[in-house]
């Protein structure tokens, strides 16, 4: 009976986590195109790709309408949201999953090891799912940087999602798919333990009394805390997303390391923090994520369906 209970839970935090997923991520597409273009020109610069490179958000925005047209800053939403359905749901899913074996009484076990706890299951999620789908993740990437202005012959180099598995396949083979995964994991598992951790820690001090169930107070707590965390986390992004782009090219990053110094060498430090502008301002999808998720939990407990308490993976 138990092990049914937990089925079923499993399943409605897949769902929900879902689809405030695949909402707030299609809103903000545009700004996360940008953010990709922005954190990745210096290697298209590099390879001769792009001939002057953007100065900023507002630059980058401008040129994509002026020389690709709207549609284009949808350019990968597809993929995007194929990719980004599983991830948050899984993340969802798995958090209340490792949370079963990791989480603690703040009042039986005292407040540090509810923390790490709290911590602990959301980097736990947030590995596992990434262990499942990161070749997603790559497609998306490469999708999102496959850009008219990046092309010697303005002509796109993918036709498709399908067609970036080919031509990696092809060129790579399946460790093409995964380049750049051992720095994803570290940045995936600090930025994972500190968007749900403290989200977890935080949401009972402050949404309570009045503000308990307020959208408009759990989206700006959520804004915050993804943004804090995107930024600790910003540079292990760039330097993962750099070692993507290299799959298919002749000449490629030995390793992380490899990859964080030639950064560093060529471009500067602040290599690794560009487009973290437009990164804060994609902070509002995860804050939509999370505060959606609370909305529909509470829909769904409201209505007697999915949970009989509510042990919510937010909570």
């Amino acid at each position: 009976m138990e092990t049914g209970r937990q089925s079923v839970k499993f399943s409605g935090d897949f769902v929900m986590g879902g689809v405030a997923a695949v909402i707030s991520k299609s809103a903000v597409a545009p700004i996360e195109r940008v953010k990709l273009l922005l954190q990745n020109q210096g290697e298209m610069v590099k390879r001769g790709q792009l001939k002057r490179p953007y100065v900023g958000v507002g630059d980058c925005f401008r040129r994509v309408l002026r020389e690709e047209g709207l549609i284009s800053f949808w350019r990968g939403n597809q993929a995007n949201v194929i990719r980004y359905f599983p991830t948050q749901a899984f993340n969802f899913a798995f958090k209340g999953y490792f949370k079963s074996y990791f989480g603690c009484s703040k009042e039986k076990d005292g407040y540090l090891k509810w923390f790490s706890g709290n911590v602990a299951s959301g980097s736990a999620a947030g590995a596992t799912t990434s262990l499942l789908l990161y070749h997603l993740d790559y497609a998306r990437t490469r999708l999102g940087m496959d850009s008219i202005q990046c092309s010697a012959n303005s002509q796109r180099q993918f036709k498709g999602l399908l067609d970036v598995y080919r031509q990696t396949l092809s060129s790579d083979g399946i460790v093409g798919l995964y380049r750049g995964f051992g720095i994803s994991i570290m940045g995936i598992t600090m930025y994972r333990g500190l968007y749900f951790g403290i989200y977890d820690t935080m949401k009972p001090i402050i949404l309570v009394g009045p503000l308990e169930g307020n959208f408009f107070a759990s989206f700006l707590l959520a804004w915050s805390i993804t943004t804090v965390s995107g930024v600790c986390a910003y540079p292990f992004d760039t330097v993962r997303r750099r070692m993507m782009l290299t799959s298919g090219q002749p000449v490629k990053y030995r390793n992380s390391i490899h990859a964080l110094q030639e950064i560093i060498r060529l471009e500067g430090f602040t290599a690794l923090f560009r487009g973290v502008t437009a990164n804060m301002l994609l902070g509002m999808a995860g804050a939509g994520v999370l505060a959606g998720y609370d909305q529909l939990h509470q829909f769904a407990l409201n209505r007697g369906y999915i949970f009989g308490q509510h042990q919510g993976t937010l909570k």
